[in-house]
């Protein structure tokens, strides 16, 4: 038998060869436009994601067409990709501890999340459909399977939004629960839908118990690939030195590896990339858990090429009035469904009030496996319901996934458990050297107690370091310009000299100042002064010249931290 895909390089190759240059211009096109209607979306306090797939929109089969069916075709590897990522790194959000502590309130919410708008769907569907076409078993048919595809929810859109506000509490911590496990769960509905479709309406479909098992097979079999190949990467691991860029080609490798064999075995390759995800964060050696952030760094230039081209591929001109309406009735009976479902769930295991109230808002993005599903009946059904079914899928996919990020946004808002997701790392990039504490007070004030004047006293500069914590202290003149520093290292050597130390002024014993920084100074920046010219501390100017005190290096350590451990009382109060 020949090679399956050496069958296929030929045209593969072809294609390429034939297209190389407007390939090439055309992904210059994505990524380039693609990042910029995310930018602009960004400014105007709506989630990028939208941004992207806007761009989608109108340069593909909705708009300007400048993206072609076959093309969209051939960039399918790019949706495997960013899918793969995005399960990996969902995977790597459900820590041992964490399922530990919110699996029974994962479960409830599972449950009730996805069997109610199944059921809500269906209902109106099917009433609706009977309403219009007097054709009972075809209106249950269509509801049956319809209410079956509205269960899952799309991790990607969702969890983009969850990246890209930085947030971190017991919804986020949900979120990443539910979009992790409800596709499963929209799969067995969907074997019990097709089952009692086919025997309404007589189509191709194998028994119910074979279909089961099918979905057993793939559920296993995709967790099996990702745990192998889990304890593979460990094992390479264990005798690799620690470097980043080895273990990031390395993990990567693996992973790539475990979506390519699901793609062979015709397995789920986001469950897969979801099990070595969490395989890793859980039992892999402690070197390669720095992975996760490696690979989220790379991943935006991939998320945008992904959601650019799910954009592109929805086509909003083929929906008739009558399959309009069963668009906008499956929306909000899903959307209602979700909502009365996961507040049920979540209050049944007294989930937090934030869970509560704001779950619903991150539950309604539809895609990837909606799509499939809608394929799935399309080929199951191919002479009564598929090709409707496939055209309403199409057109709320549309819908949601433009409302969709924006309600993940105001839900977490809500919660209050925006950029909390940070670390001493992220404060860093973006605080100033006015936004320095220590305490309560400013480090950065023209009053600062780290400011004495050229003509003071040395016992009164004494009488400052025993009552601050500076080490450090500026020295100005009598127009409030800087003109020294005093360290305690020079101070004690003047005090060697004995009492005629005690009438000399802070002007004979400050030295010059070697650099200086400004308010509005980034920390980054400063840390790289720290380093350039091997100094503690670094005195603040204005832009006139006046001195605000002094930045110490110990004193901007301790703020970072104490950033840090703020916020995480922050979430402690969230999680009560």
């Amino acid at each position: 038998m020949d090679n399956p895909i050496s069958s296929l390089l030929p045209e593969a190759m072809h294609f390429w060869q034939l297209q190389g240059v407007q390939l090439v211009l055309l992904l210059g096109i994505i990524l380039f436009f693609g990042a910029l209607g995310g930018w602009l979306f960004k400014k105007l306090k709506i989630p990028q994601v939208v941004g992207y797939i806007v761009i989608g929109i109108v340069i593909g089969s909705s708009g300007f067409r400048i993206l072609e069916p076959q093309v969209i075709a051939a960039l399918n590897p790019i949706s495997t990709v960013s899918l793969t990522l995005i399960g990996f790194l969902v995977g790597g959000e459900l820590k041992l501890g964490t399922v530990k502590k919110y699996g029974k309130q994962f479960v409830s919410i599972l449950i009730f999340e996805s069997i109610t708008p199944a059921i809500i769907v269906g209902g109106v569907i099917t009433l609706v459909v009977w309403l219009f076409t007097n054709d009972v078993r075809y209106a249950v048919s269509i509801g049956v399977v319809l209410g079956a595809i509205c269960a899952a929810t799309a991790p990607a859109a969702t969890t983009d939004v969850l990246v890209e506000y930085r947030t971190r509490g017991p919804l986020t911590t949900t979120v990443y629960g539910i979009v992790a496990m409800d596709d499963a769960v929209a799969l067995i509905l969907y074997t019990v839908a097709s089952t009692i479709a086919a025997s309404l309406l007589g189509g191709k479909v194998d028994s119910f118990g074979i279909q089961l098992l099918v979905i057993v097979r793939d559920i296993f079999g995709s967790v099996f690939v990702g745990l192998f190949f889990g304890g593979l990467l460990r094992v390479i691991m264990h005798f690799l030195p620690n470097d980043d860029g080895r273990i990031l080609s390395f993990s990567l490798g693996a992973l790539f590896l475990c979506t390519g064999v699901c793609e062979a075995l015709n397995l789920d390759n986001i469950l897969s990339a979801m099990s070595l995800g969490f395989f890793m964060v859980n039992f892999s050696h402690a070197k390669t858990k720095s992975v996760f952030n490696l690979t989220s760094k790379f991943t935006p230039p991939v998320y945008v090429l992904f959601f650019v081209l799910v954009g592109a591929k929805l086509n909003i001109w083929i929906i008739t009035p009558f399959l309009g309406l069963l668009a906008v009735l499956y929306v909000v009976g899903r959307t209602f469904g979700k909502t009365i479902g996961s507040m049920f769930g979540a209050w049944l295991t007294k989930a937090p009030v934030t869970v509560q109230k704001y779950l619903p808002f991150c539950l309604l993005s539809q895609a990837g496996v909606a799509i499939g599903l809608s394929i799935a009946a399309g080929n199951d059904f191919p002479d009564s319901i598929g090709p409707q079914i496939m055209l309403i899928i199409t057109a709320t996919t549309f819908i949601v996934q433009l409302i969709g990020p924006v309600c993940v946004k105001s839900g977490v808002t809500k919660a209050g458990e925006v950029g909390l997701n940070v670390t001493v790392e992220d404060i860093r990039k973006t605080a100033k050297v006015k936004d320095v504490m220590w305490g309560n007070d400013y480090i950065c004030d023209y009053n600062s107690p780290t400011v004495v004047n050229e003509t003071a006293m040395l016992d009164s500069v004494l009488d400052r370091f025993s009552r601050q914590h500076n080490l450090n202290y500026v020295v100005k003149d009598d127009n409030g310009k800087l003109i020294g520093v005093i360290v305690l290292e020079h101070l004690k050597e003047v005090m060697q000299i004995g009492e005629f130390a005690f009438s000399m002024l802070a002007v004979d014993v400050m030295d010059r100042p070697v650099i200086t920084c400004s308010p509005n100074d980034l920390l980054p920046n400063v840390y790289a002064l720290f380093d350039d010219y091997d100094v503690e501390a670094i005195p603040i100017v204005d832009e006139d010249g006046k001195t605000m005190g002094i930045l110490e290096h110990q004193t901007v350590d301790h703020y970072l931290h104490a950033r840090v451990l703020e916020l995480n009382r922050k979430l402690e109060s969230l999680d009560a």
